[in-house]
């Protein structure tokens, strides 16, 4: 098999796992008293203070939970619920993650304004319509992604939260698709914001780095005005409530510690791969299209999104995966709902091109022979999808 949905998710870290095993071996709950719970809690705080290390941040900023959804969620209906009266809009830019999208869908019930920023044609927040919608009045929370993780167009993440912080808004970063191909720092990004204004949080999901699924992180700084979904304990700053998963959080931290020692090799690495598999398409279909960022270091690195005339995802999916190779026409959390990516509409794009796109996404294990199968078969596959 061809694997190239990396993006959806990617392989578990060979020494994410022993970590995991390693401690999940271990008895303990990290908020008893005995020995065994001091243990844990030592193995979990140090976890802590190496993820703090790699977000760069604060070890008590880092809140550990199940991963991107439930990151986004704390962070976005957080901020929402404590906010002050009368603020009660969510800045939203049109191209977000459907953890993000729904969750502001969510708030709207509840009476929350709901302020869009489009994006440009290639997947961009431009920051002064960003900069005007924070600036509007009554904003209770923005939003925004450091990377589109369909087209994966990279946004300015420090203009982003400059803007907020000058419109003494609070601003959540979802970092889910960036961690581990883009240099992630929640205090650079945050600067000298005043205390509950600009970037406040910052959300990571493990799966997508080579930790277990199920492992995540919210950042939390410590001056933000935020509300606990969950409540039952006193655990994490009293922002999630219940036990936590020590062997989770150690495997995150091991694979995030991994993942950004080997960042700038790795992507210098996909970004050779990922040219050559774009090249190659374009060169053998005239019709197919990039979508995102042209250059190179404007999107991340292992990302080839591609517009495909007249061909639908669903068919070219199907002829691919018989070829045995795995791909995605965007967001894994839509797998299986035939509707065209809100993401590629907000380019600019038709519903008849967003029912016709691919996202080939290229990871660790990615290698040359991943590429020369998808090159040896899409030109058959796209006739056969389109009837040319």
């Amino acid at each position: 098999m061809h694997y190239l949905d990396h993006a959806a998710t990617t392989d578990l870290r060979p020494e994410a796992a022993e970590e995991w095993l390693r401690v999940a071996r271990l008895t303990g709950n990290a908020s008893s008293t005995h020995g065994a719970g001091q243990q844990a809690r030592r193995i979990l705080e140090e976890s802590r203070e190496r993820l703090a290390a790699v977000l760069e941040c604060d070890p008590p900023e880092v809140v550990l939970t199940s991963g991107g959804t439930e990151s986004v969620n704390l962070a976005v209906q957080g901020l929402w619920r404590s906010r002050i009266a009368p603020a009660d809009a969510v800045v939203l830019p049109d191209a977000e993650h459907h953890a993000t999208l729904d969750t502001a869908a969510a708030l709207a019930a509840e009476g929350a304004r709901v302020l869009p920023v489009p994006v440009d044609a290639v997947g961009r927040i431009p920051v002064d319509r960003f900069a005007a919608a924070v600036a509007a009045g009554g904003v209770a929370v923005a939003t925004a992604l450091v990377a589109n993780n369909e087209v994966g167009t990279v946004n300015d993440a420090a203009a982003l939260a400059h803007a907020a912080a000058g419109a003494g808004v609070p601003l959540h970063l979802d970092a889910v698709a960036a961690l581990g191909h883009l240099p992630v720092s929640f205090h650079g990004w945050r600067g000298d914001a005043p205390a509950g204004a600009g970037l406040v949080a910052l959300s990571v999901a493990g799966h997508k780095i080579g930790a277990p699924v199920g492992t995540g992180a919210l950042v939390v700084a410590r001056t933000a005005r935020l509300a606990a979904l969950l409540h039952g304990g006193a655990q994490q700053r009293g922002l999630r409530a219940g036990t936590q998963d020590v062997a989770g959080a150690a495997a995150l931290a091991v694979a995030a510690e991994r993942a950004e020692s080997d960042r700038s090799a790795e992507s210098a690495r996909l970004g050779v791969l990922r040219d050559r598999l774009v090249a190659g398409i374009l060169g053998s279909i005239p019709d197919a299209r990039l979508l995102g960022d042209g250059d190179p270091l404007g999107r991340l690195p292992g990302n080839a999104h591609l517009l495909f005339p007249g061909a639908p995802s669903e068919s070219l999916l199907f002829l691919l995966d018989r070829a045995g190779i795995s791909a995605s026409a965007g967001s894994a959390c839509q797998a299986g709902v035939a509707e065209p990516s809100h993401v590629v509409q907000a380019l600019g794009r038709s519903e008849a091109e967003a029912r016709s796109v691919i996202r080939f996404s290229l990871g660790r294990t990615s290698t040359d022979a991943d590429v020369d199968a998808v090159l040896a078969v899409i030109g058959d596959a796209y006739a056969r999808a389109s009837g040319r």
